[in-house]
């Protein structure tokens, strides 16, 4: 680690293990956007600890479906709540590990596991104390995880191309990245890079979006999904002073470690979606244009094909078609949610 990513990392770990006691003392609303959270998790919420909850500092609800059973790493846990959520949804057979540099917040979520294990009934949730830089150093194998997931944190890495490397390298084929984060519309400048309160606040070291797609395309991962996103406001006067001129988004996103293209090509492939996730019984969506109704063909790209018939996802669609002929470009214009294959519904 350079220089002045150890002093970044310090600055942080400062930020979150003593200048914030609880999420009101946030000065924006980057790492507080709980409204977004599904209802079927909100209702979670009430098992898990007081002081858990209280020490939060997320900016979405990157939890994905489909975990029952599967290996979890959370990066950035905190305080443990969304791993508490995951002990729930990957149930007593799956696996959770989250992983933090920040003692203070480890000591809160250590403190309360027997707590959480007593109420579920079963103890499947592990904390280790390291740097998502690094996560070889803590153990944490290559190909042996699920499901990665991370809330609000990868912003506050100084060296964000290392963390993605590292996502990609402890996936399984097949495995998905789910997470949301602060993204900016430009990249922003050094001074304001380094300065503590904007870094705190998720700010200072939010990811121009077109290069957080070239870090991607270089580990492989030419297709990344926008699953939802809404814009953040700065409302304190002095942050917006410093600030004020880069626009700043928190985006929920997902992508898989498959051999996948550069650009959506058309086979001649259908996807149906058959109802069969609990939490969405009539309707699924991908990302925020691929909207699949329950039992409604949709003309998928490839790719799309791939990310649905290649990962966890596999038994609840029916994927017709391969990718034996080839048609050329897909149309990747966004169509209107539920179009069919008869309409010529569009993909990414």
């Amino acid at each position: 680690m350079t220089t002045t990513s150890i002093e970044i990392n310090e600055s942080v770990r400062h930020y979150y293990g003593q200048v914030l006691q609880s999420s009101n003392d946030l000065k924006t609303s980057a790492c507080c956007s709980i409204d977004a959270m599904p209802g079927y998790l909100k209702a979670l919420l009430a098992g898990l600890h007081p002081e858990v909850l209280e020490r939060f500092y997320g900016c979405g609800s990157p939890l994905p479906p489909v975990l029952t059973g599967k290996t979890v790493l959370d990066l950035g846990c905190g305080s443990g709540r969304d791993c508490y959520l995951l002990s729930k949804l990957v149930g007593p057979t799956g696996r959770v590990i989250g992983v933090d540099m920040t003692p203070e917040q480890l000591e809160v979520a250590v403190r309360h596991r027997d707590w959480h294990a007593e109420r579920f009934g079963y103890a499947n949730v592990e904390f280790l104390h390291g740097h998502i830089e690094n996560l070889a150093a803590i153990g944490i194998d290559d190909n042996s995880i699920d499901v990665v997931v991370s809330n609000c944190v990868i912003n506050l890495s100084p060296e964000k191309p290392r963390v993605l490397a590292e996502i990609f390298r402890v996936l399984k084929p097949g495995g998905e990245l789910y997470f949301s984060d602060v993204f900016a519309d430009r990249r922003i400048p050094t001074a304001l890079r380094q300065d503590p309160v904007l870094l705190g606040e998720c700010l200072g070291g939010a990811l121009y979006w077109e290069d957080f797609r070239r870090i991607l395309q270089a580990l492989d991962c030419p297709d990344v999904r926008v699953v939802k996103q809404n814009s953040i406001s700065l409302g304190d006067p002095d942050v917006a002073a410093k600030i004020g001129m880069v626009k700043f988004q928190s985006v929920t996103v997902r992508a898989f470690k498959l051999p996948l293209e550069d650009r959506c090509e058309d086979y001649g492939q259908v996807a149906c979606y058959l109802g069969s996730i609990p939490e969405h019984p009539h309707a699924f969506d991908l990302d925020d244009h691929h909207y699949f109704e329950t039992g409604r063909p949709l003309r998928v790209c490839g790719n799309t094909a791939d990310m649905l018939a290649a990962s966890r996802y596999a038994e609840h669609f029916q994927v017709l078609g391969d990718q034996s002929r080839h048609f050329g470009l897909f149309d990747c214009t966004p169509g209107p949610q539920g179009e069919s294959a008869a309409s010529g519904g569009s993909c990414c």
